[in-house]
This record gives C-alpha cells, structure tokens and sequence, in this order.
C-alpha cells in the first residue's frame, strides 16, 4: 500500500462540497463534520429515518490463504476459525502488554478469505502489523480505491429494500454481495451508531452514483462525522484512542463480551494471542479500571480528559468521551473510572474549568440499540 503525509480525500469529496458541507482534517482526510442541516438534526435524522455516511476513510483489508482464520486468531482474543459463512464478529488487535493498537470487523467471505474492517487512523499501522505477524500464512491485501458508504436508522431497510429487496432478508451481523444498479457491493448489516443499518464497500469509481441513489430517497440525508460521534456515544460505542487504547485491556474497556470464550482461560483455544496472560489475568481475576457511563448533573457538557475526583478531592479516573446527547437533550459522557469506586457506588465529580460537577454512574448504552437480529 502506499502511504504519504498528504490530506486525502475520499471519491465522494466534491460531493460533500456541493452539499455544502463543513469538511474538517480527520485522521489524514479532508473529511464532512456537518452539512447545513446541522449536527443536532443529522443525528435525530438518523435516529428517526435514515442518515448517509461516507465512511471511506476507513480501512478496507483482505486476507486470503488457507491459514488465514488461524493466522487471524493469533492476533485476536476472538473467535476467528468458527466464524460462519457471510458473518461478521467484532474483533480487537492487542499488544504484547495486552493493550489495544485497534478493534476491527471480521467477515468470513468462505475458503480462508476474510474481509477487514479497521479505523481509519490505524489502518498503515494494522496492516503493517498484519504483514509483519501473519504475511507469511496468508496473503495479506489492503484494498484501494475502494469507497465506504453507511446507511443507518430505522428507515435504512426500506430504503435498501426498495433498491435491493434481498437486503431485507439480512440480520444484524450478517453479509451478502450483491450488484446494484450494476455496481458490485458488498454489504454488511451493521453500523456504528446504535440504529438498524448497513455498510456497503464498493469501487470507489461508483461510489457516488449509488449514494446519488440513496439521496432520492426522501427519507435519506447526508449526516457527517459529528453526528456519527454523538449517535456511537448515545449507543455506548468505544471510540479507538478514547475508551480504546495501547495502555488498557479489553477488560479495563469493559469489553469482555468481545472476548471469545474458546479463547478464555479453560477454554478449547484458550490463550495464543498478544498480551494473553495479562488479558486473561484481568478477566479472571478482574482489572484495577473500568470504563463506565456517566450521567452529569445539570445541562453543562463534560468533555474528553476531564478528570474525575471522589467526595475528598482523590483523582479515580478520568472522561474518555463526553458531549451532549439529543436524543436525551442532556450530556452524557463515558469514563474510564477505578473499580473499587464503581463497585462502592462513591459519589464522583467531573472537574470542568475548575468546577465540580457532580456525575452518576449509569448502565450503557444511554439509548436503546435498534439492531435487527430477525
């Protein structure tokens, strides 16, 4: 792959500029932060019908040989050899001091090939990891000029429906290649928003005529990437370099459920991954952090990097995503916080500019995920 410091900019960029959208550097690509219709609208849009995202800034990456699910497997705490056929599984790179460099999506395309998902300011980094770690077991191929389009919210289905019926057949997690209008598309149906909805990787040469196509449809609107933000908040969603991190485990992200139990202590392919005996200690023994919803007191905003204290002033943790959630019409945030005061249920404040504000652990997601599983 060819990497350069330039700003990049995805095939669908003059039609963000046409749309008069605001675009903003993010992760090495020009990239929509809103359009007219304004953040607070996009996401309710979304919430409500169904909003548009080019996500092509994301990395797109295959694998393919006949070791490639067990190549895969030793660079996850997943489950990769029972993936079934046209399924996808969330799945997390872990360091050697059982950290995050990444999380990712998984699709089993059938006959040891497997379609990668990654972020997009990770994307040089994990497929250097890949080559390095796994290159010589399978091939290891990282797709370009290849575009990304999300369609996400509660109308997603019908609006894919009405274009391709077959998509309606689709549950959460699952894949299927399809042509549309005669492009090639492979969709997932998945998101990262909370809400019922598809991805769709495609040539990035068609890119624009099939969001063109999404955008007659009166339910749809484009929706840019602070929207995306808010909506994954609201969802509980961990954010790679905020609730995910070189120096936490899965288990101090309070991603347990994302650890295989066939890669587990007692497990059939227990351990052989990164970082295991450290991961696998925590998980059996527990983790000195967790990371937790919080719901502040009254209307002001608690960002990213605040920090949390006790009732006497001691700092336990510290805001890993914070912001205001229209969908409640009150902030939120998320916070990697200390066990024992989770588990004593402390009082704890946020500190903004100087300020206490008191803060109250709450269950994530804030709102309600809509995935469809049939």
């Amino acid at each position: 792959m060819s990497i350069d410091n330039k700003i990049r900019t995805t095939s669908l960029y003059q039609m963000h500029l046409d749309a008069g959208a605001k675009m903003v550097p993010f992760a090495g690509y020009e990239m929509p932060v809103s359009y007219p219709l304004g953040i607070k609208k996009e996401h309710i849009h979304t919430r409500e019908k169904a909003g548009l995202f080019d996500v092509s800034h994301m990395g797109q990456i295959r694998l393919v040989g006949k070791n490639a699910k067990r190549a895969l497997e030793s660079l996850v705490p997943v489950d990769i050899i029972d993936l079934p056929l046209m399924k996808l599984r969330y799945a997390l790179f872990t360091n050697k001091d059982g950290g995050v460099m990444d999380d990712l999506m998984v699709t089993n395309l059938g006959d040891e090939d497997l379609f990668l998902v990654v972020n997009a300011a990770c994307k040089e980094a994990d497929f250097e990891h890949l080559q390095n770690s796994i290159g010589v077991e399978c091939k290891v191929e990282f797709l370009e000029d290849v575009a990304l389009l999300a369609l996400q919210g509660p109308k997603a289905h019908e609006v894919l429906a009405e274009i391709t019926p077959s998509t309606s057949e689709m549950t959460f997690m699952t894949a299927k290649q399809l042509v549309i209008n005669g492009i090639n598309c492979f969709i997932t149906r998945s998101g990262y928003t909370g809400e019922d909805g598809f991805e769709i990787s495609l040539p990035a040469k068609d890119a624009e005529d099939l969001a063109k196509l999404l955008l007659s449809n009166e339910e749809v609107e484009w929706v840019g990437l602070g929207a995306r933000d808010s909506l994954r908040l609201e969802a509980g969603l961990s954010l790679y370099g905020h609730e995910l991190d070189n120096d936490h485990s899965p288990v101090e992200s309070s991603l347990n459920w994302a650890l295989s139990k066939v890669r587990r202590t007692g497990g059939e392919r227990q351990g052989g991954y990164l970082g295991d005996n450290i991961i696998m200690s925590h998980l059996n023994e527990g983790s000195e952090s967790k990371v937790v919803g919080l719901q502040p007191e009254g209307r002001m905003p608690v960002r990213d990097g605040a920090l949390i204290e006790d009732d006497l002033g001691n700092e336990v943790g510290k805001v890993t995503s914070g912001g205001f959630g229209p969908s409640l019409e009150k902030p939120i945030a998320i916070a990697r916080v200390e066990t024992h005061y989770i588990e004593n249920q402390s009082k704890l404040f946020a500190l903004v500019r100087g300020k206490k504000i008191a803060v109250e652990i709450v269950r994530l997601p804030f709102v309600k995920q809509n995935y469809y599983r049939g």
